[in-house]
C-alpha cells in the first residue's frame, strides 16, 4: 500500500493564454537525458518572461534526475518573471511529485492547452543519449518504439 504525503499537487484547468509554448517530453526523464533536456530547456528558458508547458504524457519514465530537470526549469522560469505548467496524466508521476515535497510547487494541468497557438519545443530526440523533447508532432504509428515516439 502506498502512503500519500499530504503536500499534493494542486490540478488546475487549463485557461492559460495561447502564448505558452508547449514542450512534449517522451521516453525517459533520466540521468543519460537530463543533460541534452537541461540545454534544450535553458534555451527556451532564457529569455523574458518564459511561458512554457512541459507535456509529460509521453514520459516513460522519470527519476530523480529528470525531478531535477523539472525544479531547474522551474527556478528559471519563476526567476524571469514567467511561468511554467506541467501537463500530467500519470498518476505515478504526481505521487514521485508528492513524495519528494514538491507537490505544491508545480502548477498541474490536466491536457495541453487549446485555447491559443502551439509553438513547439525542439526537434525529436530518443529518451538514451540526447534528449525527450519533442515539438508538435503526430502521434506515433503502432509499430514505432518508444524511443521513436
Amino acid at each position: 500500500m502506498r502512503r500519500e504525503p499530504a503536500n499534493a499537487p494542486q490540478r488546475r484547468g487549463t485557461g492559460m493564454p495561447g502564448t505558452a509554448r508547449v514542450v512534449r517530453l517522451r521516453g525517459a526523464l533520466d540521468y543519460v537525458s537530463a543533460p541534452g533536456t537541461v540545454a534544450r530547456l535553458d534555451a527556451l528558458t532564457s529569455g523574458p518572461r518564459p511561458d512554457l508547458v512541459l507535456d509529460l504524457a509521453r514520459l516513460d519514465f522519470l527519476d530523480c534526475c529528470g525531478v531535477g530537470v523539472l525544479c531547474r526549469a522551474r527556478r528559471r522560469v519563476l526567476e524571469r518573471g514567467g511561468r511554467l505548467s506541467l501537463v500530467i496524466t500519470d498518476p505515478h508521476q504526481l505521487w514521485i511529485l508528492r513524495t519528494v515535497g514538491l507537490g505544491a510547487s508545480f502548477d498541474v494541468l490536466d491536457t495541453v492547452p487549446d485555447d491559443g497557438p502551439i509553438r513547439g519545443g525542439g526537434a525529436p530526440y530518443g529518451p538514451r543519449g540526447g534528449s525527450p523533447l519533442t515539438g508538435p508532432a503526430s502521434p506515433p504509428g503502432p509499430s514505432a518504439p518508444a524511443s521513436a515516439r
